[in-house]
């Protein structure tokens, strides 16, 4: 009885001296396969713009949030009184080219590629062509030029400047800009003097198109500065046709009264005959290029001295030229010239 009690606790001992098994583990769980985020081209160094604050980069989400609709394969365009259904890259190549020219950056051009993809978007949904989403007439929707009509302006450059275009549109397939899930208003021109309008401007307001800095001068823009001239008579009767009440009975050099400018130093409202005229009015009035000008009599001409081109909001495509040839990549153009937006991927 002693020995098997002895055996018993010399049993003991040793189970508790010498080392487990260890326990079975369950198995570790796999950490969830990352995404690769959508490359962007690299950043380089840009000269900084001055602008009235500091602007973010977008960012460019892997896909559109649920509230935005996809893009169309195709897109109905009006172009004159002909009806076309174009595939939808295929319509931006012909509007990249007929917008900007192919001799620009490359990244410049795939800021307008972008620009123009979004621009289409949001106007598809205004319905206002009918059975067609947007129309050829730069003064209505987008510039749009046929290969056919490429070709015979490019001619023997063709193949070199369409697959340069191409190529922009489709490095950036998929992309467009947003604003609260909703694709923008993406307004673009020729060029600014020296800074872009604020839409409230021209149009409705948008938070996204504010007035902010654009570096093209003299140097980068052709016919940068224009002039208008006209007789005293043809300037009066011009200015009658809109506001007849206006008074020139006087002489000439008292009919120009206060000009008032807004923040970008554009033409707000100019006091013409003791009548308040807008800027955009003198602009449509006297085919002015811009409303960036100087109004004054000169040895008994009214002559008006213009900057620029364009209604001046949003993008200016000589703006992004000079900052793509600094080295800014095109979403940081887009980020300048359309702050508060995001880099959007639709699938």
């Amino acid at each position: 009885m002693k020995k098997t009690i002895l055996l018993s606790l010399l049993a003991l001992v040793l189970t508790i001296a010498l080392p487990q098994p260890p326990a079975a583990r369950s198995a570790p769980q796999s950490s969830p396969t990352a995404v690769a985020a959508p490359l962007l081209p690299p950043t380089e160094t840009v000269s900084p713009l001055p602008s009235p604050s500091p602007l973010p980069l977008p960012s460019l989400s892997p896909a559109a949030p649920p509230s935005m609709p996809p893009l169309p394969d195709t897109i109905r365009l009006l172009a004159g009184e002909e009806t076309l259904e174009l595939p939808l890259e295929d319509y931006l190549c012909g509007v990249v080219a007929a917008e900007m020219p192919a001799s620009f950056p490359e990244e410049a051009l795939k800021a307008q590629a972008v620009a123009a993809r979004t621009f289409t978007l949001s106007s598809a949904s205004a319905y206002k062509h009918g059975e067609a989403a947007v129309c050829a007439d730069p003064g209505c929707c987008q510039a749009w030029l046929s290969e056919e009509s490429l070709r015979a302006r490019w001619g023997d450059d063709y193949e070199a400047r369409a697959r340069k275009i191409r190529t922009a549109v489709e490095e950036t397939a998929g992309q467009i800009l947003c604003y609260g899930d909703e694709p923008v208003f993406a307004a673009f021109h020729s060029s600014s003097a020296g800074a872009t309008e604020d839409c409230g401007e021209v149009w409705n307001p948008r938070p996204y198109l504010i007035s902010v800095s654009s570096p093209e001068t003299a140097e980068d823009v052709p016919n940068y500065v224009s002039t208008v001239s006209c007789w005293p008579t043809d300037f009066r009767d011009t200015l009658l046709s809109l506001h007849p009440e206006a008074d020139f009975s006087g002489p000439a050099n008292g009919w120009i009264g206060e000009i008032r400018r807004d923040a970008s130093g554009r033409v707000a409202e100019a006091a013409l005959g003791g009548v308040s005229f807008e800027g955009t009015e003198l602009r449509r009035l006297f085919s002015l290029r811009s409303t960036a000008f100087d109004l004054r009599l000169e040895d008994g001409l009214f002559v008006f001295t213009v900057t620029g081109f364009g209604h001046g909001v949003g993008m200016s495509q000589y703006g992004a030229k000079v900052m793509a040839e600094q080295g800014a990549a095109y979403s940081e153009i887009l980020a300048h010239y359309y702050p508060g937006t995001e880099l959007v991927l639709l699938t």
